[in-house]
């Protein structure tokens, strides 16, 4: 039976994920920091949809992190179709006066672990000329993003990756798309201590069920790159006729507090 592995699981856009890919006929492996909160999402999945659902309690800011679920997957015999990289945080503030072990801890997570995830996966899905890979970027990908700087960064390098790697796999049969979302009702805004910022305070604000079926739609599609919500696809396509330096400055005010 065919599973989809899905990081960042246990809440938000990784909740959702995780229910629509149950329904869709996949069994799951869902990975999180929080054992308890896993379990919770694993137990009304297996009540709702009977699917065999594999929960891993991993923290993917961990270096090793990556390799030790690909070995524990390879060990059980689990045949991974789909792997969905949803795992991923920001927080909001100056650059030089944010947490330092954090935001290398961000980068390890919204950059390292997809990146080595998608490395140890899709080998497999190449040789056998199936599988799909969703990446979880953001519409901060397409500016400069000041109060926010590492997380719209690393944003940047998801949407490039995966529109580099989709070119080089789709000869296989094997494609990877990169969702951008706006701001989204999840737990996001809560770490990253931007609750109260005018970007999550904004009307635009979509719900986590919502995005998650957008995404999941392109990726049944084998599409490079999607944009949820029509205000988020316009503003994106216009930031590419803008300076650099005014997007940067549009998207401080949006970080700011309201």
């Amino acid at each position: 039976m065919s599973s989809a592995l899905i990081t960042g699981a246990s809440t938000g856009l990784g909740r959702e994920f995780a229910r629509l890919c149950a329904r869709d006929g996949y069994d799951l492996v869902l990975i999180a920091r929080s054992l308890r909160q896993l379990e919770q999402v694993a137990a009304e999945i297996r009540q709702n949809t009977n699917r065999t659902v594999r929960v891993i309690e991993k923290d993917l800011s961990i270096p090793e992190a990556a390799r030790e679920v690909f070995d524990e997957v390879t060990a059980a015999g689990l045949n991974v179709e789909v792997l969905i990289n949803n795992a991923g945080f920001g927080l909001v503030g100056h650059f030089w006066e944010l947490d330092e072990a954090q935001q290398i801890q961000m980068v390890q997570l919204n950059i390292g672990a997809l990146t080595h995830l998608t490395r140890l996966f899709l080998p497999a899905f190449v040789q056998r000329h199936s599988g799909k890979v969703l990446n979880v970027a953001s519409t901060a990908a397409f500016q400069p993003g000041p109060l926010m700087a590492v997380y719209y960064a690393t944003k940047a390098y998801v949407v490039s990756f995966s529109e580099a790697v989709h070119n080089e796999a789709r000869r296989h049969n094997v494609t990877v798309t990169a969702l951008c979302p706006g701001p989204t009702r999840t737990e996001f805004d809560k770490r990253a201590g931007a609750t109260n910022t005018k970007l999550f305070k904004s009307k635009n604000t979509m719900d986590a069920a919502t995005v998650a079926r957008i995404g999941l739609v392109a990726m049944r599609a084998g599409k490079p790159l999607v944009i949820a919500g029509r205000i988020n696809t316009v503003m994106a396509f216009l930031t590419r006729f803008a300076p650099r330096q005014l997007t940067a400055s549009m998207a401080r005010r949006f970080q700011e507090a309201k």
